[in-house]
């Protein structure tokens, strides 16, 4: 299906009950699970630079101390379970923290490893970025209080973001075991993933600034069938009939605009970041995910109802980069 202008104006003359969205009434928060390998730590164990990156086999770094420094690096492989591309960035100074501190340790009320800077930029799996998370904090020791409950370890505040995580903030700490391979700061970065290195999950405990919501009116959603009309308790879907939805919260789009400037008409300005669409709590295959033209904050998503949807009340949620929306209820016959 492809989306055109006059399609565009047509809803919009249809259902001027939807200008305004409604305003979310919970604070959007979501759990992000996401995957990383070839994870290697890079000890500043040696300070000559001109050997910095320049060995090509596997290297085993001098023992880090207390001050000691190194520099991670990781691929992002996979988010919620799904296939993702990206790049982690971790910046770490040594200090062992312990109440009960030994020779060359610190001592301190807590018990922690390093104190890490970290960037994770998050790409679709064809490469399309969707946007990066930034935090800082503690590495190993337990999670902090009201952390999601498959974290086992790390303290990490989430700061901001970029793209689709904009203003987003948060905690993140490590699901199950942290194994890091460790290498000397002399070996050859671009041969990280033939060397190898660990695998790993941390999970996002994400308060983004918007989620994506279908926008309603009253107790309806708004949603249309190929005619424009609405999708009512007398004008109900159908299994495996294509609706689109009028929606808000899904992010940037590929198009050269300006931030606060409305979505342009021609090209149409497709939503940057991966965009689900389920029913009943099952995928629904997802057509077309754009920008209304003429404004700055709604959007169309065209999505096919699952063949084998019962009659009676369907719920239909959106997700937009990994992150899920509230549910809302549409009749099927």
């Amino acid at each position: 299906m492809t989306v055109k202008w006059n399609t565009f104006m047509a809803i919009a003359l249809c259902a001027p009950a939807w200008d305004q969205p409604a305003v979310a009434q919970a604070t959007p928060e979501a759990i992000v699970d996401v995957r990383i390998e070839n994870f290697v730590n890079y000890d500043y164990d040696y300070l000559d630079y001109t050997k910095f990156a320049t060995i090509p086999t596997m290297t085993t770094p001098l023992p880090m101390r207390t001050f000691g420094r190194h520099l991670g690096l990781a691929d992002i492989v996979a988010v919620n379970g799904k296939p993702a591309m990206g790049t982690c960035v971790y910046f770490s100074r040594m200090l062992t923290l312990r109440p009960d501190a030994g020779p060359g340790q610190a001592i301190a009320d807590v018990t922690r490893a390093m104190l890490d800077d970290f960037s994770c930029e998050f790409l679709q799996p064809d490469g399309t970025p969707v946007g990066t998370i930034m935090g800082y904090g503690f590495t190993h020791g337990s999670p902090p209080p009201g952390a999601p409950r498959a974290v086992t370890s790390f303290d990490y505040t989430i700061i901001g973001g970029t793209g689709a995580f904009l203003g987003a903030r948060g905690q993140m700490g490590y699901a199950g075991p942290v194994p890091g391979r460790v290498a000397s700061v002399y070996e050859d970065t671009a041969n990280r993933r033939v060397l190898g290195g660990t695998s790993r999950r941390f999970i996002l405990h994400l308060i983004p600034m918007s989620r994506p919501e279908v926008v309603m009116s009253s107790d309806t959603a708004a949603l249309f069938h190929a005619d424009f009309s609405v999708v009512t308790q007398q004008n109900p879907a159908r299994a495996g009939e294509v609706l689109f939805a009028r929606a808000t919260g899904l992010g940037p789009v590929r198009a050269p605009i300006d931030p606060g400037e409305p979505f342009p008409a021609d090209p149409i300005a497709v939503v940057n970041s991966p965009v689900e669409a389920t029913v009943n709590g099952g995928p629904a295959e997802v057509i077309n995910q754009v920008g209304w033209p003429g404004t700055r904050d709604v959007y169309r998503i065209d999505f096919r109802v699952p063949e084998g949807t019962g009659a009676g009340l369907a719920t239909l949620r959106l997700t937009a980069a990994w992150i899920p929306g509230p549910q809302v209820q549409f009749p099927v016959r």
